[in-house]
């Protein structure tokens, strides 16, 4: 079942699971949704109470869950439109020609197409390609370093995501939304880190937050420009 606090002027909606466990376990999940379990013979009162009181720690995470939903804006492909590479702006130069290109250029990204409607697909195709080579060579050195923690990712790979930078799976795969490429190499960084941290410490505990803090000690100043950037 669902249901919902007022704390402030905020509304906190949340979801409820009972089950046969013996505590309240509230979560927050990275769609910023919280998740609340409890004994089956927990009141909604003593819920609502529970959440009033952790309230200020539920909407603290789910604005650190904040920066990992991609908000890119939405860019025309024509010229002179402004398209974002490595946290800097570009105009957009397209140019009719029978042999495709994408090349930056100055203060430009010189898109050479055989018809206009083709610039998208060449520009998004461009942009994967330094996706991959950019995220490794950025990636490589910080796998190093937690190689002092005995922990490895299994592999990056880089998938479309609608509502995350990135993810690491139980089995230590780590994902990376290519929308990344547009921002700056310290939010790159922050997001790979970030998921690196997750193969030692699985939640946002604590202990993750220290570790992230160790590894970065200004990742929420990237995590910010991160959010300014792309939002």
């Amino acid at each position: 079942m669902t249901a919902a606090i007022q704390f402030g002027s905020r509304i906190i909606a949340f979801r409820l699971e009972y089950s046969d466990r013996k505590s309240l376990g509230i979560t927050v999940t990275p769609k910023m949704e919280v998740l609340v379990k409890v004994p089956t013979d927990t009141t909604i009162e003593k819920v609502k109470e529970k959440i009033r009181k952790k309230a200020p720690w539920i909407i603290k995470q789910q604005s650190f869950f904040l920066s990992f939903q991609p908000k890119t804006p939405k860019r025309k492909y024509i010229s002179g439109e402004t398209h974002l590479y490595l946290g800097r702006l570009y105009r957009l130069q397209i140019i009719i020609a029978k042999e495709e290109s994408v090349k930056l250029k100055g203060k430009f990204i010189e898109v050479t197409a055989s018809e206009k409607s083709r610039a998208k697909d060449l520009l998004n195709d461009w942009y994967l390609q330094h996706a991959r080579t950019k995220f490794h060579a950025i990636a490589t050195p910080l796998i190093d370093k937690f190689m002092k923690y005995k922990v490895e990712p299994s592999s990056i790979v880089l998938r479309d995501m609608l509502t995350r930078w990135g993810s690491c799976t139980p089995k230590g795969k780590i994902i990376l939304n290519p929308e990344l490429i547009k921002a700056p190499k310290g939010c790159i960084e922050y997001v790979i880190i970030h998921e690196l941290c997750h193969l030692i410490h699985h939640d946002h505990t604590q202990k993750f937050i220290d570790l992230q803090t160790k590894e970065m000690k200004d990742w929420e100043k990237w995590k910010m420009k991160l959010e300014k950037l792309l939002a």
